[in-house]
């Protein structure tokens, strides 16, 4: 079985909306706005295109990044990875001829099958609504969190707020970074 794993910059309130600086949000932008900029703070996400062998992403995001991602050196490994988007309105027509195969999926039914394919670790960028439908339904082995030193209020969350039993997880890595971000690492316990 393959392991997914969730990936987010996130405030320590738990917003992870527009950390890049994507229109439409008024804190938009606060990854590199409002903390000093420390290189070794960001060392997992290179190590994450090193491990990873496929990209989930859900439509938001797959729009978001499918313009911009393919052409930046600093996601030069995500290019020829194979990419899946979960979406039930994007059609092949919608996707981008410049970033590798890319596969839509219809349904969480869908992740779940191909998490049980053969191949590594498949990664998730962004999509805090797959976020929530991946963990309420299980799907999710492992979060790579940085966690920054902000209190954003409102904006789109990592976690849902589905009234659940409790999840466990365990911290497999962390490490606290002069400029107050915080990696945290967490596998969930099944």
């Amino acid at each position: 079985m393959r392991t997914l794993i969730s990936t987010a910059f996130i405030s320590l309130d738990g917003v992870v909306d527009s950390p890049g600086g994507e229109a439409g949000y008024r804190n938009a932008g606060w990854t590199f706005k409002d903390v000093e900029f420390l290189p070794e703070a960001f060392e997992i996400k290179g190590r994450e295109q090193q491990e990873a062998t496929a990209m989930l992403l859900g439509r938001v995001s797959y729009q978001a990044f499918s313009p911009v991602w393919p052409d930046m050196e600093d996601f030069a490994d995500y290019k020829a990875m194979p990419k899946y988007v979960v979406s039930t309105t994007l059609t092949e027509d919608d996707l981008v001829s410049n970033w590798g195969e890319t596969t839509i999926l219809r349904s969480l039914d869908e992740v779940a099958a191909l998490k049980e394919t053969e191949g590594g670790p498949i990664i998730v960028h962004g999509s805090a609504a797959l976020n929530h439908g991946l963990s309420d339904a299980g799907l999710i082995d492992r979060y790579h969190l940085l966690v920054f030193p902000l209190l954003l209020g409102a904006g789109k969350r990592l976690f849902s707020d589905t009234d659940k039993d409790t999840q466990k997880l365990k911290l497999v890595e962390h490490e606290a970074y002069a400029n107050g971000l915080q990696k945290q690492v967490f596998d969930v316990v099944r």
